[in-house]
């Protein structure tokens, strides 16, 4: 169902859980989905021993995916316009993320209604891991 405009007030912000405790698994099996099988995402004994981190990390691009998945939920399939997000922190294996979109503005623009948005992801310790900004299209 599409959003619209009376459904919304500047501030007002919709949450929700997009992963709950990420495993090493849902990061292979993100490389194979993506085609991006940099060892980072992938090799512990790479990560550790070459890259200096303490283990496996998921690939930023699957944390945006999770965040988007909250986006599309709240505006509606086909609704986004942009869609762009700043990586804050690594996610690791184990971490549960909440992303949060905060209506930044409601305007209209070239005859099309449209909502402004501030998006953050945290981990289960409220450690930001994704900040960016969306604008979808929303129903009069």
């Amino acid at each position: 169902m599409a959003l619209k405009k009376s459904q919304l007030t500047v501030g007002a912000t919709h949450s929700e859980r997009v992963i709950e405790n990420l495993s090493r698994t849902q990061l292979v099996m993100y490389a194979g989905t993506s085609g991006d099988y940099n060892p980072l995402h992938t090799d512990d004994l790479y990560t550790k021993e070459i890259a200096g981190y303490p283990g496996v990390f998921a690939h930023g691009m699957l944390t945006m995916g999770l965040t988007g998945k909250m986006l599309t939920n709240f505006v509606g399939d086909g609704r986004l316009k942009k869609f762009g997000v700043r990586f804050t922190n690594q996610v690791w294996p184990g971490d549960s993320l909440d992303s949060t979109a905060t209506v930044a503005a409601i305007r209209e623009e070239g005859g099309e209604h449209l909502v402004d948005l501030t998006i953050s992801t945290t981990n289960q310790d409220g450690k930001e891991v994704v900040s960016g900004t969306a604008t979808a299209r929303i129903d009069p």
